[in-house]
């Protein structure tokens, strides 16, 4: 599928200094030094307890590291990282409004006029490139993307991002998640670079191998955002509750995204989902398996 995504409005942070790939060893939970200047990286930003302060994906870019995030983070994630900087030569710089950022799925580099920043990037579980812009080049670079790929806008990108199982920052993710617990263990986490904030959680965690809650996928003709999950045992217990919900051309069916706690999580549970404000309406709910669509399936 040729398609390219607008990222534009995401927050966008420069990394600077000497000791700036030491600094973000210790707060990222990724090896920084996967990060060059033809590979973004995806990476989360812990507390002490192992919760999200920020969900995030970096590249490097000559002396300096290029950050970007979800926009609902613009006035945390800087100050978040600007409290670890003790004694070290770091600068984090809000550059949000001097660049455009725009996503293409595909494995082949795009052949485009002008000097872009072009990187690997795997945001949406497949092969794709970020291509970062000055603004001043956006609308330029829009016209010849156009020519090439299709535009996903954002109702689309919404709906392709919950069909493969992508967490979103406020919606999935925030503050009271821990990463495993939203399936951003294996493209997050490397277990073997060291030290940082928040490491000594998601340590216990993959020695034990089991946390308390797990995001899910499920299906269900009624399924709303917010709705509570609810056991079908006598004692009616609350297991869990809806993130993000779509309808899937594709599959022809309401798809959700959800957080279901451990022992009620396996693939073909059925529970019941309720909303709050109407505990009376009660609808079916299935837990299927993540993603709902792969790369593979649309391939002929």
């Amino acid at each position: 599928m040729k398609l390219f995504f607008d990222l534009s409005s995401r927050i966008k942070l420069r990394v600077t200094g000497a000791d700036r790939e030491r600094f973000l060893q210790g707060q990222l939970t990724n090896d920084i030094r996967k990060a060059t200047e033809t590979t973004t990286i995806e990476a989360c930003v812990l507390n002490a307890r192992g919760k999200l302060n920020a969900h995030l994906f970096i590249a490097g870019e000559g002396g300096a590291f290029l950050i970007d995030a979800a926009s609902e983070l613009r006035d945390s994630l800087l100050p978040r990282l600007e409290r670890y900087i003790i004694a070290d030569d770091v600068k984090v710089e809000d550059v949000s409004d001097r660049f455009a950022i725009f996503h293409l799925l595909g494995e082949t580099t795009p052949n485009l006029p002008g000097e872009f920043e072009v990187r690997l990037a795997n945001r949406f579980a497949e092969p794709g490139h970020d291509i970062w812009s000055a603004v001043e080049q956006r609308d330029e670079l829009v016209r010849e993307l156009s020519r090439q790929f299709t535009f996903c806008d954002a109702d689309r990108a919404e709906v392709f991002r919950i069909e493969r199982g992508i967490p979103r920052w406020d919606r999935e993710l925030n503050e009271e998640i821990i990463p495993v617990e939203a399936n951003l263990e294996t493209q997050t986490i490397d277990y073997d670079k060291g030290c940082y904030v928040g490491q000594e959680v998601i340590s216990r965690m993959k020695m034990s191998g089991q946390s308390n809650k797990r995001l899910c996928g499920l299906i269900g003709a009624k399924l709303e955002a917010g709705m509570r999950l609810i056991a079908k045992t006598p004692e009616a217990k609350d297991v869990g509750w809806i993130t993000s919900v779509a309808e899937s051309d594709r599959l022809k069916k309401r798809i959700a995204l959800g957080f279901v706690k451990r022992g009620f999580n396996s693939t073909g549970t059925k529970l019941r989902a309720i909303a709050p404000p109407n505990p009376e309406r009660v609808v079916e709910a299935e837990i299927v398996d993540l993603p709902f669509i792969r790369p593979s399936d649309l391939r002929p």
